[in-house]
């Protein structure tokens, strides 16, 4: 009963308030997710580390930024830092690798976690509707290219800040996703990757994608094709997106179980579980389809690139 939404805008310039467009079809799925809700946003592309770290639960934040940036300051060069809710946004040199920058900070101040990593996403999100995202974080203010988005109802596991999506790949820069569904051979799937030494930091099906997505891509396959797997890999209910820095993309099992909306015109992308979201942001000037069962798209961000389908 979750909600997801994508958006691509197609025009060169990184500095459109895209947060704003996020944020109208997050509110008009609202009613899918009172949960929480949380947005993946890609801006403009930084020569350094941007790191959002969830502070550690009931614990004073002054200190606990501080015991922070005193804990990476011993690793890398801390170029820029600032506190907002839940978070700290660090812009660090880009000395380290995402993994063994994460496993350091992780394992020197208990409690933390680093919610994103990359030189252009930034993933925002808390327990809550999308009108309290906005009130805390301001999202709509926020630029960049594209985005993608989630309003959870949770079926299962907690509702909590670190169970919201989206969920950033760990250990790979600048990789989101979003998902709305039920992997049933998750269980099966997490014990293959923590007996390989992969952590989970939630009991959130949804986790999974982003590691699998890790694991395929490091085993030399492309982004689209590590998305083209997982059609088989994947048992159950889902559709999904995932966007890194050169991508954004959809994905759907075999069955069409979870409902999803594509529209696409020479201006912009925009994908989302229900038609209404699209409306509701984007207005009534486009055509809305949905997508075949056991079909993907990728999207290359580059102007004029063209898409990508593969059916399954």
């Amino acid at each position: 009963m979750c909600g997801i939404i994508g958006f691509l805008d197609k025009n060169a310039s990184q500095e459109r308030p895209i947060g704003g467009t996020l944020l109208a079809m997050l509110q008009a799925l609202s009613c899918r997710g009172p949960d929480s809700a949380g947005v993946a946003l890609f801006g403009r592309s930084e020569p350094f580390w941007v790191l959002q770290i969830k502070l550690p639960e009931h614990a004073d934040p002054v200190a606990a930024n501080q015991k922070i940036l005193q804990t990476l300051q011993d690793k890398v060069a801390v170029l820029g830092h600032h506190a907002t809710g839940a978070y700290l946004r660090l812009e660090v040199e880009r000395m380290a690798e995402p993994a063994t920058l994460e496993e350091y900070l992780v394992s020197c101040v208990p409690g933390v976690e680093v919610v994103s990593l990359g030189h252009q996403l930034e993933i925002i999100k808390q327990v809550g509707s999308p009108a309290e995202l906005e009130k805390t974080y301001g999202i709509s203010r926020r630029v960049g290219r594209r985005g993608i988005g989630h309003t959870r109802l949770s079926t299962e596991s907690r509702v909590d800040l670190s169970h919201s999506q989206p969920f950033w790949a760990h250990g790979v820069p600048d990789l989101a996703t979003v998902h709305n569904g039920h992997i049933t051979n998750y269980h099966k799937l997490r014990r293959r990757y923590e007996q390989r030494g992969y952590h989970f930091y939630t009991e959130n099906d949804s986790e999974v994608i982003g590691i699998y997505l890790r694991d395929r891509m490091a085993a030399g396959l492309s982004f689209p094709d590590a998305l083209r797997s997982s059609m088989d890999d994947f048992d159950g209910s889902f559709s999904y997106l995932a966007a890194n820095g050169e991508h954004l993309a959809y994905v759907k099992d075999r069955y069409g179980f979870k409902p999803l909306m594509v529209a696409e015109t020479d201006a912009f992308v925009a994908i989302a579980t229900e038609e209404i979201a699209l409306r509701q942001a984007l207005g009534r000037d486009f055509v809305a389809r949905e997508p075949a069962p056991g079909t993907m798209r990728v999207w290359n961000v580059a102007v004029n690139s063209p898409a990508s389908t593969f059916g399954g």
